[in-house]
């Protein structure tokens, strides 16, 4: 590979990486003014996403976890699995409803950490990578792939067990009847 594209893919890795793991360290550990574990966990629970604890933890494993193994290049195709199936969760449950632009909250700033991690999810590292000094060589594109379809998964059963359920009309508890007409106002 050449020095060039090696130094453009170390160049991806650290600043897209690094930029997810400190996302992911603002949920995780409350760091950068993050939420911390705990106050994150509460808000999955809120949402639907029992147990929160759980769910939080994926969302820490993919962004934190995904975060460092793009940016040192190690074990890659983990690392940019977790981070498609972060961001993409991120993109479904949180972003796409506020449209394109990220000064709406919109998708663009998820969608270019998903693309980063797509991309060096299917070329590899480079040769400026961990993967790279300890001569771990993965099946890339395939490995990846397949990571990422299990993300994928995972993020359905989410977004599904996440969705608002619709109150039932409960036929056991009529509604209270109405007092009568000509009867006093409470407290008259």
């Amino acid at each position: 590979m050449p020095a060039t594209v090696s130094v453009g893919l170390l160049v991806l890795r650290l600043v897209g990486g690094l930029t997810l793991a400190a996302h992911g360290a603002q949920k995780g550990l409350g760091w950068f003014g993050g939420a911390g574990f705990a106050k994150f966990s509460r808000g999955f629970q809120g949402q639907g996403l029992r147990p929160g604890w759980f769910w939080t933890g994926l969302v820490v494993l993919g962004e934190l976890g995904g975060g460092l193994s793009l940016a040192f290049g190690l074990l890659t195709p983990l690392g940019a699995a977790g981070a498609f199936g972060a961001m993409f969760m991120a993109i479904a449950r949180s972003h796409w409803k506020n449209g394109f632009w990220n000064s709406k909250r919109g998708i663009e700033f998820p969608l270019a950490l998903l693309a980063i991690g797509a991309g060096l999810g299917l070329v590899g590292p480079g040769g400026y990578s961990l993967d790279a000094l300890f001569g771990i060589t993965l099946p890339y594109p395939l490995l990846f792939l397949v990571l990422a379809l299990a993300a994928l998964v995972v993020d359905l059963v989410g977004l599904r067990l996440g969705r608002p359920v619709a109150p039932a009309a409960s036929a056991a508890a009529p509604a209270p009847a109405a007092p009568p007409a000509d009867a006093a106002p409470s407290g008259s």
